[in-house]
């Protein structure tokens, strides 16, 4: 259980995801930025307050070099049961998320989105490299390699520090 799987790509800027709406995102856009990767859910006990501290980290530093890309995902207790527009709307509509919300994804099995595969790859968690929840987030520097990876339970406002840093304001 766990184990990491081998990936090839050394950056996230060499995967390519999609959208809500199923178009092509070249991730090498993001190249020069710090950013924030997180596996969302609209009906989980974590969703108001990360949503509510993602907006508000987001809105400090989006103009600073910062982005947070948001990936639905179903796999934990069907949280994220709508289409990946329906989460995007709920996301920006009940939480003002002015960053992008793509489309659903699998974080865990033989299915794991291979842009997952990377993150789990380069940053394992406390029992190993599989996603244990909705909300697990990936800091990654503008290079596009990892940095650290905070569990469910960290809320956003609380990686700050590692964010400013990162950002090279620290």
């Amino acid at each position: 259980m766990g184990a990491s799987q081998s990936v090839s790509e050394k950056s996230l800027h060499e995967f390519t995801v999609k959208d809500a709406r199923g178009k092509d995102v070249d991730l090498s856009v993001y190249e020069g930025k710090v950013l924030l990767v997180i596996n969302v859910a609209s009906k989980c006990g974590f969703t108001d307050s990360n949503y509510t501290q993602l907006a508000e980290l987001h809105s400090r530093y989006k103009d600073k070099g910062f982005e947070i890309l948001a990936f639905p995902c179903n796999q934990f207790l069907k949280q994220e049961p709508g289409t990946s527009q329906d989460a995007q709307e709920f996301a920006c509509t009940r939480y003002k998320a002015e960053y992008p919300i793509f489309q659903k994804i699998r974080v865990n099995g033989a299915t794991t989105a291979p842009v997952y595969k990377f993150l789990k790859a380069s940053k394992s968690g406390f029992l190993g490299s599989r996603i244990k929840w909705n909300f697990t987030k990936f800091l990654v520097d503008k290079d596009g390699h990892v940095i650290e990876r905070y569990s469910p339970t960290t809320p956003p406002l609380s990686i700050e520090g590692d964010v400013k840093k990162a950002l090279g304001e620290a």
